[in-house]
């Protein structure tokens, strides 16, 4: 049984700059980055998602994709593979899809090798999360670990109620600061001091575990049963060179969590490094990173940087 599946949806990222920068299409998607967090820690058999691969997919990023194993499950979709247009105004980005989305639910892994996968991620807004949670109840014996993270652009005071009914349901919740601040209506900018407030507020309202991803800050997370604690991110703010693009950071820091629960048998703390590290090796470049055939990620070691985490603490 494979441990991580996510409902994700693969994307073809397309850009637009402001300034006229020129950016060819690059592999995209938060299931596709939470996957590569996951598989820099587990073996290609351990994880996996649905690719929908449309007569469009480009040669050259099923090429890019195979480097990282046999991992992937492609479904022929004659309507062509989705694609969305990032664009750049100064500061601002803003995401909108060029075609219709083609959603992944829990009974399309059924008759898959991630067939009742001991870990479900997924990215959606509250509605549709009770929606997945109620088709994955209805699949007999599968009770797999929930990691959820709530769509960005649903992270609002209007979403709260919708979030509430189905927080009981998830094992892991897992917003960023921002998007943890807007849900609450606590004022941006984020501080240590209003994520650990958003933190305890999340449990208040029936989540058992929340780990809010706060950047450079590092990730804040607590439990029913632990207090707030805090994880350092990898790189720093300090690290100004080494921060090339966070696109997918926080998807991949939750697919490294995923695999840090099952190499530290579920000590979410202790996984927690495992996630950080992940997201680390995503910022380094705009895209995916590069892996070896030794396991060495962007030149260098998974553990190493591990180690290296864990001796800040």
């Amino acid at each position: 049984m494979a441990h991580f599946a996510s409902l994700g949806m693969f994307i073809i990222d397309e850009f637009s700059y402001d300034d006229g920068k020129v950016l060819a299409p690059q592999i995209g998607g938060g299931g596709t980055y939470a996957t590569i967090g996951a598989r820099i820690w587990l073996s290609p058999g351990q994880v996996g998602m649905i690719i929908d691969r449309g007569p469009d997919f480009p040669p050259e990023m099923e090429r890019k994709l195979s480097e990282f194993g046999d991992m992937w499950i492609y479904r022929e979709h004659q309507g062509g593979t989705t694609r969305a247009l990032n664009t750049y105004r100064g500061d601002h980005r803003s995401f909108d899809y060029l075609t219709p989305r083609i959603r992944i639910t829990p009974r399309d892994l059924q008759g898959t090798r991630l067939e009742n996968a001991a870990t479900l991620h997924f990215i959606c807004s509250p509605t549709r999360a009770s929606a997945i949670m109620s088709e994955v109840q209805e699949i007999s014996g599968w009770k797999p670990t929930v990691i959820y993270e709530p769509i960005p652009d649903r992270c609002v005071p209007e979403e709260l109620d919708a979030l509430v009914t189905v927080l009981s349901q998830v094992d892991i919740l897992s917003p960023n600061a921002e998007e943890a601040l807007g849900l609450l209506s606590i004022p941006l900018p984020p501080t240590r001091e209003t994520i650990e407030a958003a933190v305890l507020e999340f449990l208040r309202l029936g989540t058992g575990c929340v780990i809010i991803r706060s950047g450079a800050m590092g990730a804040c997370l607590a439990s029913k049963t632990q207090a707030p604690r805090w994880v350092s991110a990898f790189w720093t703010s300090e690290d100004t060179e080494k921060i090339v693009d966070v696109t997918g950071a926080g998807n991949s820091f939750l697919g490294g969590l995923a695999a840090g629960l099952l190499l530290e048998n579920g000590d979410v703390y202790k996984a927690t490094f495992y996630a950080s590290v992940s997201a680390s090796f995503i910022i380094e470049q705009q895209g995916l990173p590069t892996v070896s055939s030794t396991d060495s990620w962007n030149g260098d070691s998974p553990r190493r940087r591990l180690d290296s985490l864990k001796a800040r603490h």
